[in-house]
């Protein structure tokens, strides 16, 4: 009897290849595991929609929940045995695959050191989290965020949004340091126009309280008062049970570009999990933890994983992702991190959408829109390439959807 596929990981990218599996032709069993109880539920809502109270958890469940697999929810992974082909589970089940997909996604980076203690403080990453926050939002409370990244930068606007008292902290000068000076600016007057206290360049040294938190207290001596805080310092891959497997971690599994684990058989990954080396990378590896680079990865690995080596398609889709903060939709395409500075490729005259990029060597490697959802697509589909900046400052120039200032201004990276 054949063995069976197992998908080890039951968010979007474990769902996404499973369906990806029964789309494909495969006919044998195929085995889904998730740590949560939870059906597959979309991500994106838990800082926004959900956490706001305008939309209810039924509401974020994935479609294509009831695709023809084996589920088994609320079992976690502790260790692979590759040579086995052997999962061992929480509680000391084993089970034999024939081909793995590894689709663990990642959890919240913690406060370091010893735990907190205190209630009133919260980390953000699944249903149960967002519903927690969500109660505790109810009371009013005086809100700190510590950690200006994605999550945090949208909790403090969700939070304001509800009419909270909000301080947004971290150690870094400005907000989402990942894209750089411009956007981590533009995204620091945002919040300040909506009225968060920002305390940017400022350390966390530890939280205070009496069996519930009072206050935040910073590595200069001071402190903000707060009633409730959410750490967002981040995430990390979930590759612990892994650590013995023999599988390369960096921390995610890394893979050849078909999605394939180096070095192991029959085994490979997708979502947030995985690192793979993406031609934009130039010969390195990156790990992307974003909804659509999940989307994408999953069915992508599921193909490569029914696929012939010699029939796989390397994984080479330009990264994309999003953050909704107030009204402004802010969007990136391509690797920001890797730029060494931005130019203004668009700016509408009534301020409205801006779309910069950014610019390594002389060549585009990224582009970060402000409320500019149209114009996205048309840089994403030139990025994969990594064009000469000039000749992409040019074709807008040329495209009669492109209104606006001209374009090629330089702003920091």
């Amino acid at each position: 009897m054949a063995r069976p596929i197992v998908i080890v990981g039951a968010s979007l990218a474990g769902l996404r290849a499973a369906q990806a599996l029964r789309n494909g032709g495969h006919e044998g069993e195929v085995i889904l595991v998730g740590a949560e109880a939870h059906a597959p539920y979309t991500r994106p809502p838990l800082s926004k929609e959900l956490l706001a109270g305008v939309q209810e958890p039924e509401q974020a469940a994935l479609p294509g929940g009831k695709v023809d697999v084996e589920w088994r929810l609320g079992t976690t992974a502790t260790a692979l045995d590759l040579e086995r082909r052997q999962i061992t589970f929480e509680d000391g089940e084993r089970l034999t695959y024939g081909k793995l997909l590894i689709a663990t996604g990642a959890r919240p980076r913690r406060w370091p050191g010893d735990p907190i203690g205190l209630d009133g403080i919260f980390m953000l990453r699944d249903l149960d989290d967002a519903l927690a926050l969500r109660a505790a939002f109810a009371t009013g409370p005086r809100l700190a965020v510590v950690g200006a990244g994605f999550i945090g930068c949208e909790v403090a606007a969700t939070a304001r949004k509800l009419g909270l008292d909000v301080t947004l902290i971290d150690i870094a000068p400005q907000p989402m340091t990942a894209l750089g000076p411009a956007v981590g600016a533009r995204c620091a007057e945002l919040h300040r126009a909506h009225g968060v206290e920002l305390r940017l360049g400022a350390g966390v040294d530890g939280f205070e309280g009496d069996g519930r938190l009072e206050a935040v207290r910073l590595a200069d001596g001071t402190s903000v008062d707060a009633d409730v805080a959410v750490v967002a310092l981040g995430a990390v891959p979930n590759t612990d049970w892994l650590a013995d497997s023999g599988l390369e971690l960096q921390p995610g599994v890394v893979c050849d570009a078909t999605l394939a684990a180096r070095d192991a058989e029959d085994v490979f990954c997708a979502g947030d999990a995985a690192a793979w080396p993406h031609p934009m990378a130039e010969g390195g590896v990156i790990r992307i933890e974003h909804w659509t680079n999940a989307a994408e990865q999953g069915p992508a690995a599921a193909r490569n994983l029914l696929a012939a080596p010699a029939q796989r398609t390397p994984y080479a889709a330009v990264p994309y992702f999003w953050s909704d903060q107030y009204d402004l939709k802010i969007q990136v395409v391509g690797l920001a991190g890797q730029a060494q500075r931005m130019r203004v490729l668009e700016a509408a005259p009534d301020g409205g959408r801006l779309v910069l990029g950014g610019e390594r060597d002389g060549r585009l490697v990224a582009a970060v829109g402000f409320n500019a959802p149209r114009r996205l697509p048309f840089y994403r589909g030139r990025l994969a390439g990594m064009p000469p900046i000039e000749d992409v400052i040019a074709a807008v120039a040329a495209d009669e959807k492109a209104l606006g200032d001209p374009a090629g201004a330089t702003v920091p990276a």
